[in-house]
């Protein structure tokens, strides 16, 4: 368990870098591209950008096939990744045990932002990426987004650009700012992890064509419109180091061990057995197989969809692959309030059976509503009813926003975070606890802590106004892009 850090910057070369993010994320002027500029830039791309997404069967899936021994759906070079079968027995949640297909996808991948300095203000190397499950095609990307089959050319395509400055940063005298493995979805992955890095570069590094140099105020604000930021690029900026905080104490209603007890304690006590099976066997266990879609009988959670796609901007010209289709829109809601003037995040100890660590510290609220509709009345998540019933003053930021597409098919969350009053306790269960938006961050620079849900949220409360004490954000309101409103996204990406 990392030792966390209560007091702000422990060095001066920490506080010189928050101070340099803080300018960042406040600044109104020496943009290397305005936010009109952006809009008309992103307009551009979208119309580059050819894209067709088409549903097919199985049988006609170009280079993948059901393995004939078992059952898993595989791609013919053994890399990528494979759909399989997982059993799960757990104590959390109201169903103690169930079948499940899953994405086993062992290899880790590379998402990396570029930082530089341009014109006395760090900018953000953004990218415009078409992805086949997004629901609009083109959204905003790390500077690098690649698995390794794809960095190393397993399809024999084009080489993905920018690779070299998170490959080999020192070699070229990059420095790199934050360098961390995270989990992504527990439910939907298998011990799948990505190596979320920064890295500040030189001036020879310049955008290319889809790629354009934002603040991090222009990102942030980017933030509140639906379906902009994608999900591999939130994760990159909860990994920045925190900005918002200077020299001096803000502790929190529990101390730093208090939070690394409760932590292990919930790794220690959760039961979770989650084992690996051929897809096959899932087969009459809620799960049935059609020729074109893996589905549960009751037609909950997700399905599993084969595609071929035709694409401009990618490395190869056309693939087939399958996607996971989530049914219905997720909930992943964060509820805060300050206590003794300090702000704090109510967080879940959340088992899922992909974890690597038993636990992972998700929003408040995770879910998808509908798929709680055939339990017992009670048996839906704790603390729902008050994200449903919050009054508009206490939403800070309500945006719905895509999950990773290229896995998922039209995968999206409504992504909220309530500012709650006094009615909602200090004294939370025990698989709850309150944690401060500094703690969030410490935990952040470690591995398998904190989950893909709870990091996007952490980015967005990043953006919100006065979230520390005298220290403002510009991300949105007035000075944000375009004159973007706090609280609910815009559902145009193009909104001026």
């Amino acid at each position: 368990m990392p030792q966390l850090n209560a007091t702000g910057p422990q060095s001066d070369t920490e506080a010189v870098l928050a101070a340099r993010l803080a300018a960042s994320a406040t600044a109104t002027g020496g943009e290397a591209m305005s936010d009109v500029q952006f809009f008309d830039w992103l307009d551009e791309r979208r119309r580059k950008h050819s894209q067709e997404v088409r549903r097919t069967t199985f049988a006609d899936l170009s280079g993948w096939g059901f393995h004939p021994d078992t059952g898993d759906l595989e791609h013919h070079s053994g890399r990528f990744f494979a759909v399989r079968g997982l059993q799960v027995r757990t104590d959390f949640g109201p169903v103690p045990e169930w079948s499940q297909p899953i994405i086993r996808q062992p290899e880790i991948g590379i998402l990396g932002v570029a930082v530089r300095e341009i014109n006395g203000v760090l900018h953000c190397l953004m990218q415009a990426k078409t992805e086949p499950g997004n629901v609009n095609g083109v959204q905003l990307s790390p500077t690098v987004q690649a698995t390794k089959s794809n960095y190393t050319r397993v399809h024999g395509g084009s080489p993905v650009p920018y690779l070299d400055c998170f490959r080999e940063p020192r070699a070229r005298g990059h420095r790199v700012l934050a360098d961390v493995l995270q989990s992504e979805q527990g439910s939907w992955f298998f011990c799948k992890r990505n190596r979320n890095m920064i890295v500040e570069v030189g001036p020879e590094v310049e955008a290319g064509e889809d790629f354009c140099w934002l603040t991090l105020r222009q990102v942030n604000a980017l933030l509140h419109y639906e379906n902009l930021v994608n999900m591999d690029a939130r994760t990159v900026l909860s990994c920045l180091p925190d900005w918002h905080h200077g020299a001096g104490p803000a502790p929190g209603i529990h101390s730093d061990a208090a939070v690394r007890s409760w932590i292990t304690t919930q790794q220690s006590e959760r039961e979770v057995s989650a084992e690996l099976l051929p897809l096959r066997e899932i087969e009459g266990r809620g799960w049935y197989l059609a020729e074109d879609r893996i589905s549960h009988e009751r037609g909950l959670f997700f399905s599993i969809v084969p595609v071929d796609v035709v694409s401009n901007r990618r490395e190869v010209a056309s693939w087939s692959q399958p996607l996971l289709e989530p049914h219905g829109l997720g909930v992943a809601a964060m509820l805060v309030r300050r206590i003794d003037g300090v702000m704090h995040c109510l967080m879940h100890a959340r088992v899922e059976p992909g974890y690597l660590d038993v636990i992972e510290l998700g929003p408040t609220v995770q879910c998808t509503p509908g798929n709680y509709a055939h339990l017992p009345p009670g048996a839906g998540p704790l603390f729902l009813d008050l994200v449903e019933a919050a009054r508009p003053e206490q939403v800070l930021f309500d945006t719905v926003l895509s999950e990773e597409g290229g896995r998922f098919l039209n995968a999206q969350n409504r992504y909220l975070i309530i500012e709650a009053d006094d009615s909602v306790p200090t004294d939370v269960p025990d698989d709850y606890h309150w944690v401060t938006l500094r703690q969030l961050g410490e935990l952040l620079k470690y591995s398998h802590y904190v989950n893909m849900q709870a990091r996007t949220l952490v980015a967005a409360l990043r953006t919100v106004a006065g979230i520390a004490p005298g220290l403002p954000v510009a991300g949105v309101g007035a000075a944000g892009i375009a004159g973007t409103a706090q609280g609910r996204g815009e559902v145009r990406a193009d909104h001026r």
